[in-house]
């Protein structure tokens, strides 16, 4: 699929956005949109997979598949092959025959009646069965309440039922027209589309909405700093991972074996998961859990080759409110606990103590952990000086995230640093480091490799990184602020003195030219001088 392909996919997929925008809110719209592909998704994998197990029988055409036996082979098949499993008449494009009045015939029939169009408890039936077929299955965590925030009832969608009913046959039948090609094309191209929908409905609701998407620049950076010198990575860890973008983003940059994840918000948590198999990630070779990642960590006895997070900024957590925090050996090497107003150092720590001896770990963060004092102070000075684990202090350009203007930073972080390695600050927030789109501040591919190019090169340079050693790092207190190692100071360019000086003698001589016209004119007019 081309480039301009693409687009022309992504442009569809927005537009059947359209049919709801304005009757709903962001975040519900994109909940349905984004169910309503996914089921797509699932029925198309199924029918490829069904017909691939019929070469060379009979029938091989799944939608006219009726033995039982049959079926119940395809079915035990598809269970332990895609995960889950999808009856002939469960199929999209089934439904949207049927909710088409073109059910039965292949073709339209006319004067159908609203009954026989009628698919929403078919609908619900078939998500349900998605999950149910799942049932004490190696999959059935990954597909527990996937569709929970599908509401076909919710007024939201109509006032009556056939209202209802209507709306959702339309965006079926929109979606019915887009050729996703699964068994053509590259397996992550519909995943991609799906992503740009995210990005898009990010973008368009605000801060809300921008909780569970860190632009993809920014992930691209971060997948590339922790895939430095690395081509494998047998596994992959974002402890608030959103919609899951930045864990598949790693996937572009090196194999990735597993994937890990946590996330706090339900329908986040679930829009991950969908993610991951749009993305073809096979059920088996991701984890990701529900949770609160600094309360009830999932995953705390396991250790990562490779950890990325966008963290909440500055989120309220509990801190010594909780005693447990006092003794977690997450939090309690470091002799303070992070403020509860800012649980920034309580995230960075957690990741911290999940990352392998032989990992890397890079994660966004609001500039104040830079230099911020206290307890946070104290904490910084411990991972600097006791633990020799900071590796790059990167600052990005302000406004570059949905729903907040704030500058921002990334920490890279890793255990196998020798003693006398120094430590890489860049200042990536500077003009001719970004371009401007509409509101938002924007990385191009051009400032991401310069990025890392300078990270992994450990490049000096003028106005833009410096290579400090610990020993001056401590001389500033253990104060990470950019610009007191990254001087970009402009000098001004120096002013002729002399020059003023005669552009002012000029001034003041055709100054006192104009008013002795002026002068001259009022005489003759026998009027005063207005000086």
């Amino acid at each position: 699929m081309t480039e301009d392909q693409k687009k022309n996919l992504e442009t569809q997929l927005w537009g059947i956005a359209n049919l709801l925008r304005g009757k709903i809110s962001a975040d519900d719209y994109r909940d349905y949109i984004l169910g309503f592909i996914f089921f797509k998704y699932l029925s198309e994998k199924q029918y490829i997979y069904a017909n691939e197990l019929l070469m060379g029988e009979d029938i091989t055409a799944y939608t006219e598949v009726k033995d039982p036996e049959t079926l119940q082979a395809i079915e035990e098949e598809s269970v332990l092959k895609l995960g889950y499993y999808l009856a002939p008449n469960e199929l999209f494009r089934v439904l949207v025959a049927k909710g088409q009045g073109k059910a039965g015939q292949g073709q339209a029939t006319e004067g159908h009646d609203a009954e026989s169009t009628y698919i929403l408890e078919d609908l619900q039936a078939v998500l349900n069965h998605i999950e149910d077929s799942t049932r004490n299955t190696e999959s059935e965590e990954d597909f527990n309440a996937l569709f929970e925030d599908l509401d076909l009832q919710s007024n939201k969608l109509g006032r009556t039922v056939a209202a209802r009913n209507d709306i959702v046959v339309e965006i079926l039948g929109f979606l019915s027209k887009i050729d996703f090609k699964l068994d053509e094309i590259e397996s992550d191209v519909l995943g991609d589309a799906y992503e740009y929908l995210i990005a898009k409905f990010a973008a368009g609701a605000g801060k809300s909405a921008g909780e569970f998407y860190t632009p993809q620049k920014v992930s691209k950076i971060l997948a590339k700093l922790v895939t430095t010198g690395k081509d494998r990575l047998r596994s992959v860890y974002d402890p608030t991972c959103g919609s899951g973008s930045l864990l598949l983003r790693v996937q572009r940059e090196a194999d990735v074996a597993e994937f890990y994840g946590q996330e706090l918000n339900r329908t986040t948590y679930n829009l991950a998961r969908m993610n991951m198999i749009l993305h073809d990630v096979h059920y088996r070779d991701f984890n990701i859990s529900q949770e609160d990642t600094l309360e009830n960590p999932q995953h705390l006895e396991q250790r990562f080759e490779a950890v990325v997070a966008n963290p909440p900024f500055s989120a309220h957590w509990k801190s010594s409110a909780n005693p447990l925090n006092d003794s977690d050996e997450r939090f309690s090497p470091y002799g303070r606990l992070a403020p509860k107003t800012k649980a920034d150092y309580a995230f960075l720590t957690h990741m911290l103590h999940q990352l392998d001896d032989n990992g890397i770990m890079a994660s966004v963060f609001p500039h104040g952990v830079l230099f911020r004092g206290a307890a946070e102070g104290t904490i910084r000075e411990y991972i600097i000086k006791q633990m020799n684990a900071l590796d790059a202090v990167i600052g990005l350009p302000a406004n570059i995230f949905y729903g907040t203007s704030i500058p921002t930073c990334i920490l890279v972080l890793r255990k196998d640093r020798q003693p006398n390695d120094k430590v890489v600050f860049i200042d990536a927030s500077g003009e001719g480091h970004y371009i401007k789109e509409g509101n938002q501040n924007v990385l191009r591919d051009e400032d991401v490799d310069l990025i890392i190019e300078t990270y992994r090169q450990r490049k000096e340079k003028d106005k833009y990184s410096h290579i400090a050693s610990l020993e001056e790092i401590a001389e500033n207190d253990y104060n990470l602020n950019i610009p007191r190692y990254v001087d970009t100071f402009e000098e001004e360019e120096p002013v002729d003195l002399k020059a003023v000086s005669d552009e002012l003698k000029q001034i003041d001589a055709d100054l006192k030219q104009t008013n002795e016209e002026i002068a001259k004119f009022c005489k003759e007019l026998g009027i005063p001088t207005p000086f």
